[in-house]
């Protein structure tokens, strides 16, 4: 299972800022985040960026047991 940490507002619509989920790409992942968490965190997902070690990456790239997948909202600063 790989590690999904989620941040900001990602994390507040999933309700944990992380979890270990079984998947074989990130649009399978993505389906498995929404099945676990719902339409709000569907809604915050159009938004995020999906990293897989660090990497950008869209939803036909392969996961590993062993990646972590960070899903990042925009965030604002300055």
């Amino acid at each position: 299972m790989s590690l999904v940490r989620y941040f900001a507002g990602a994390a507040e619509a999933a309700g944990t800022e992380a979890e270990q989920l079984a998947a074989r790409t990130v649009g399978e992942l993505r389906t498995l985040m929404i099945a676990a968490h719902g339409g709000e965190l569907e809604q915050v997902l159009t938004r995020c960026s999906i990293l897989v070690d660090g990497v950008r990456s869209d939803d036909s790239a392969a996961i590993a047991p062993s990646d972590v997948v960070d899903v990042l909202p925009p965030f604002a600063g300055g």
